[in-house]
């Protein structure tokens, strides 16, 4: 009887958390206008793409050119810096939670203990002195300026740190008699051992950035290179009203991070409880 109310609460839980995604998408497919009516439909009458298409290909701009705000482009930006943080962050991320779990070296401790300290101030006091720095750099108003200050996170270091230390250090130990080198020691034994949190780390990565808005907002100022966040902002600004066109928007910047969650969600449920290791 147990078993059977935590299934009803967990299809109720679930249900409570489809609607609104499937209202979502539902919105989206009907006619301009038909959203506003009382009561609201729930499944258009007509299924139609014709937001999508013009979201994608033919919103024009302030200029008047379909250019102007196009979706499709600030869908590849977004996707090309999604990838680059990704990698990018892992290839530094990694390397820093393996060295401060199992390496030995003067100021780890001071290093760990400012990290947390670093940890709890909030990224908005920063946003200032960023800006300052990068546009000092020449970086403002280019892909490197996005990037630079999302590469090394702080949370991600902690992460792999704390995933790294359930690694026996007698295994480390072995592969160093043996003559391994640490980074021959990261790649080989390591970096299997960790992949749930790997993965997890990479997920977390790509949506985080994925869907950034204010740091873009600030960095970018050519339309050109508008991430998608930014540029739905944009065209909200003048289309507001416009539910099914949003609803569309939304979809499209959604439906990517549900399917790449779907594809790796047993390495991000592993990663996360079981911490990375196993045994």
């Amino acid at each position: 009887m147990r078993g059977i109310a935590r299934t009803l609460a967990l299809a109720a839980l679930s249900l409570a958390t489809a609607t609104p995604l499937a209202w979502m998408v539902s919105v989206s497919l009907m006619p301009k206008g038909a959203a506003a009516t009382f009561p609201p439909p729930l499944w258009p009458a007509r299924p139609t793409l014709a937001n999508y298409r013009e979201l994608l290909f033919d919103h024009a701009g302030p200029g008047g050119g379909v250019t102007g705000y196009h979706i499709a482009g600030a869908m590849l930006n977004s996707t090309l810096l999604a990838a680059l943080a990704t990698v990018l962050g892992l290839a530094l991320t990694l390397p820093a939670g393996y060295a401060f779990a199992k390496l030995r070296f003067t100021g780890r401790a001071r290093l760990l203990q400012a990290l947390l300290a670093l940890a709890v101030i909030p990224a908005q006091v920063a946003l200032l002195p960023l800006f300052l720095m990068l546009k000092w750099a020449g970086l403002i108003n280019t892909y490197a300026g996005v990037l630079v200050p999302g590469l090394a996170g702080i949370y991600g270091v902690l992460f792999v740190r704390q995933a790294a230390l359930a690694i026996p250090h007698e295994m480390l130990d072995a592969a160093r008699l043996d003559g391994a080198s640490e980074w021959r020691i990261l790649m080989r034994i390591v970096l299997p051992l960790l992949r749930p949190t790997v993965v997890t780390l990479a997920l977390f990565t790509f949506l985080a950035s994925w869907s950034d808005f204010l740091w873009p907002l600030i960095a970018i100022t050519d339309q050109r290179l508008y991430t998608l966040p930014v540029a739905l902002a944009a065209i909200s600004r003048e289309h507001g009203q416009d539910v099914e066109l949003m609803m569309a928007g939304a979809v499209v910047t959604t439906l990517p991070v549900l399917l790449l969650f779907a594809a790796l969600q047993r390495f991000y449920f592993s990663g996360v409880l079981g911490g990375g290791v196993k045994g």
